[in-house]
């Protein structure tokens, strides 16, 4: 046995180079000439070392094993060096490239021994240039190889080694095989985060994450799952979502747990985060952060032992303080001066005959201008029209309240309850005189202004269930019409029983007219929004049975599925079984029913197969206009508008539809990319609106004026304001088209441009149901525009305050009295994944707290002297001063 070894090392070892020669010899001689040429173009430094590794493979396969081990230790140490950074092949990588096959056939003739496992290593990375695409060479030598720090050989070795694990694991778990020596493997790859999280994503083994993440690279890793959690399918998006609440439980990074625990709508999560942190102060930002979500959270003793701290906590929470901070920024921006609506439509920037115009049909311009003065003076308790004090007592705002018709006024009296918005106290005291009105439509409008009022606001006294409960059971159907919406804006998101035990019985009175009902059914999907409560959905669905065959082709019936609908808002397949019951309805409403619950059911979710569902649904031709496609076009918007990359790829489908769709499609185009941009005028689809608003079909061009006004909703945004402008002097004949304009010129100055109507914060991370609930309700409405909005509910639009939000940073201190500081804001940059520390914000300007942050905008603290107890820093941030900050001397 002993000499053939010897003679096989002889032959393949030092026999090799007089083997070579005489190989080569009677070869053409054109080869060695090219070689020869080859290696003229090398610098010295390369030739070098090129002999040197080639000198190395030669005496890797000598007889003597200290030479073997020395020539393969160099190796190692030569390819080791040049692959820590890859910025193209390593020079060792390419020289080795031909005798990548030599070595791997003396591998084999190798016997067992820490040898042979040396150069499996070197194989394996050789692999990563050489092998065959599919082979998984570089993970057949890793497992063959020593076991050790894999790191080391490179970061991009790493990634290579991880992509072939992941297609093993694959194959392996479809042949039902053992995977342990994977898992084994994958424990060792430490070093860059995203390679970590998706292998560990393949192999099913997140759970690894917690145990291996350190303080270094805890954000970057959650960064990482929480981005990509918007691109898995479910369940694995909540799981993955699940570790990086784990993660951020676990290093104490409370907020951004709190956040994970919000978009999960966890609420023992929490809980949890309440629970596991001991400083007030924090808590105290938590409470900013659920108030800004709309969430009705109550603190118990355990999140929250004492009861003075509890109660100023649940204050927060109830958002007793947002109108303070609204009118703070007011101040510090200097707009407290309140607008009228000519300071709006700027009429003298136009030529002769649109104010010429301006008398045509006046009851409508005035309603009109009750609404535009409501969103422009918006919170600040003081305007032009409803609250001036005049020297009689008789006149004052009663005088413009009957300057409008019949339910004009209901509007009229309700814009006052927007005007003195989220400050209750001031409100109920200035709506109480219409209270004693003997006109139904003033009582119904002060009712609804109740509402608006206590929108997003939580009460212990609860003020507006007090006033609002012993009207819904009136006569007359305006004033309870009011009664009923007033407590689904007060009430939002509550879930609160007392609302449910006083309006469910209206939905199953036979004697209860259509438009009451319809309002029944929202303002309960409303109170209940995402709360899947089997209750109220069974008082709908009964009530959708007992419509009669005239009452299904009403407009105002298909309110009825919509509350049903805001019931499973976001909450996916929960909404399957009430699905099915809803393919039992009469023909007529069946399918109109099933789009939108399916569109609210996964609104917010950016879920691919549901909006290839929606656009399917659209591309059906029909002989007469069919209604559901109009429910399944908001639908694309309202699941698309997740994240940016499904936006924007909606926006394209959208245009498609323009083009190829009939009227009942097209008209809802122009909402879909109304909610999809809102408060975020982007300016291709600024210009399709603009086109569409001079569409040949009246209620395109109403919707599309609409939506202008809708993606520019409290930007001030001029080209926007330009357009609407031009419009009103265009269609001033049209007195529908013109109100239109005129309520789109409302929003786009709404708050004088310091709200937004974006259901998205927290940088897009999170919705809030009931701001999203509000903007779906109004674009439902406007989807039969002459019914709705341009009939005699014109009160719908009041609806879009539950989307109403301050686009601000208010700093405060330690005490929650404002604090102003120096604040970076600029355009937001993505960072996910980046090596190193980014810059998160690019097109920056330094400005001193409070400060707007226009839509995709970031802040951060231009300031080392205070810390921010939130890593967002939107609405209210508090900060603490930073104990190791010095002052510069």
């Amino acid at each position: 046995m002993d000499p053939e070894p010897t003679n096989n090392n002889t032959a393949s070892g030092s026999g090799n180079p007089k083997d070579e020669s005489t190989v080569k010899a009677p070869l053409s001689k054109d080869p060695k000439k090219k070689d020869d040429k080859k290696d003229e173009d090398l610098s010295e430094e390369d030739l070098a070392l090129k002999q040197q590794l080639e000198l190395y493979v030669e005496r890797a396969q000598d007889a003597d094993q200290g030479l073997q081990k020395v020539a393969l230790e160099s190796m190692r140490q030569e390819i080791r060096t040049s692959t820590s950074s890859m910025t193209s092949v390593p020079k060792p990588l390419k020289f080795l490239r031909p005798h990548y096959g030599t070595l791997k056939s003396y591998y084999e003739t190798m016997p067992d021994s820490d040898l042979k496992k040396l150069l499996a290593d070197i194989l394996s990375v050789l692999a990563l240039t050489m092998s065959a695409e599919g082979d998984r060479e570089s993970l057949k030598y890793r497992l063959l190889g020593s076991e050790g720090d894999i790191g080391s050989w490179g970061h991009e070795y790493v990634r290579n080694l991880a992509g072939e694990i992941a297609q093993e694991y694959s194959k392996r778990v479809n042949e039902e095989a053992t995977v342990d020596d994977l898992i084994e493997l994958v424990e060792q790859i430490h070093n860059a985060e995203p390679e970590a999280v998706d292998l560990l994503m393949e192999v099913e083994f997140l759970d690894l994450l917690v145990k291996h993440v350190d303080k270094t690279n805890y954000k970057r890793t959650c960064l990482y799952l929480t981005s990509s959690a918007r691109y898995l399918p479910g369940p694995d998006d909540v799981s993955v979502l699940d570790i990086a609440y784990t993660i951020y439980k676990q290093f104490e990074e409370f907020p951004s747990a709190l956040q994970i625990a919000l978009y999960l709508d966890n609420m023992q999560h929490v809980k949890e985060v309440f629970t596991s942190c001991p400083d007030l102060l924090r808590k105290k930002q938590f409470c900013y952060i659920l108030a800004r979500q709309g969430l009705s959270f109550e603190l118990d003793e355990e999140m929250c032992a004492d009861d003075e701290d509890r109660e100023a906590l649940q204050e927060i929470i109830n958002n007793t303080k947002l109108s303070e901070g609204y009118l703070t920024l007011a101040r510090d921006i200097e707009v407290m001066e309140p607008k009228s609506p000519e300071d709006i439509y700027k009429a003298h920037l136009l030529d002769g005959r649109a104010s010429a115009g301006a008398s045509v049909d006046s009851a409508r311009q005035n309603l009109a201008a009750t609404f535009v003065n409501a969103f422009v003076n918006a919170g600040f308790g003081q305007d032009k029209l409803m609250t001036v004090t005049s020297e009689a007592s008789s006149g004052g705002s009663s005088n413009w309240l009957f300057k409008n018709k019949d339910h004009g006024k209901a509007s009229a009296a309700a814009s006052l309850g927007m005007i003195d918005l989220w400050d209750v106290d001031t409100g109920l005291a200035q709506l109480d005189k219409y209270f004693h009105s003997n006109d139904n439509h003033v009582i119904a409008g002060a009712l609804l202004g109740v509402g608006i009022v206590n929108c997003g606001i939580k009460n212990d006294c609860d003020p507006a269930l007090a006033l609002l409960a012993d009207y819904l059971d009136k006569e007359d159907s305006s004033i309870r019409i009011g009664a009923i919406t007033g407590l689904g804006l007060a009430y939002a998101g509550t879930q609160n029983e007392q609302i449910r035990d006083k309006l469910t019985p209206i939905l199953g009175d036979p004697k209860a007219p259509l438009d009451v009902i319809a309002f029944t059914a929202i303002a309960l999907g409303l109170v209940y929004v995402g709360s899947c409560n089997e209750e109220v959905a069974q008082a709908i669905i009964f009530a959708l049975m007992d419509r009669s065959e005239s009452d299904l082709g009403e407009p105002l019936t298909r309110l009825l599925p919509l509350g049903l609908g805001l019931l499973y808002l976001g909450k996916q397949d929960s909404v399957e079984a009430t699905a099915e019951v809803s393919k039992t309805f009469n023909e007529k409403i069946r399918k109109y029913c099933d789009m939108t619950l399916l569109s609210c059911a996964y609104a917010g979710t950016g879920n691919v197969l549901k909006v290839q569902h929606f656009l399917g649904q659209c591309a059906q031709h029909f002989e007469k206009g069919e209604t559901f496609q109009g429910p399944a076009v908001l639908g694309i918007a309202m699941v698309a508008m997740a994240e940016e990359l499904g936006l924007d790829m909606a926006i394209r489908s959208l245009e498609h539809l323009l083009q190829y769709g009939e009227q009942n499609i097209r008209k809802a185009v122009p909402l879909a990319l109304g909610l999809l941009c809102i408060s975020n005028p982007k300016v291709h689809v600024m210009d399709t609106l603009s086109r569409l608003s001079h569409d040949a079909d009246t209620e395109v061009a109403m919707a599309a004026v609409i939506s202008l006004g809708l993606i520019g909703a409290g930007t001030n945004n001029a080209r926007i304001a330009g357009m609407l402008r031009n419009l009103s002097s265009y269609y001033y004949k049209e007195a529908n088209l013109l109100f239109c304009v005129r309520i789109a010129q409302g929003f786009v100055h709404m708050g004088k441009g310091l709200l937004t109507l974006a259901p998205y914060h927290s940088e897009r991370f999170l919705l809030s149901p009931t701001a999203l609930g509000g903007l779906v309700v109004l674009l439902h409405a406007c989807l039969d525009m002459k019914a709705i909005i341009l009939g005699k509910y014109h009160y719908v639009l009041y609806f879009v305050v539950l989307a109403m939000q301050p686009r601000m940073l208010l700093t405060v201190d330690e005490n929650l009295k404002p604090l102003s500081v120096p604040v970076r804001v600029g355009q937001a940059v993505d960072v996910v994944g980046q090596a190193g520390r980014p810059k998160t914000i690019t097109g920056f300007q330094t400005h001193s707290t409070p400060v707007l942050l226009a839509a995709g905008d970031r802040a951060e603290l231009a300031t080392e002297k205070y810390l921010p107890l939130s890593p967002i820093l939107e609405g209210f941030v508090i900060l603490k001063e930073n104990p190791d900050y010095r002052e510069e001397a």
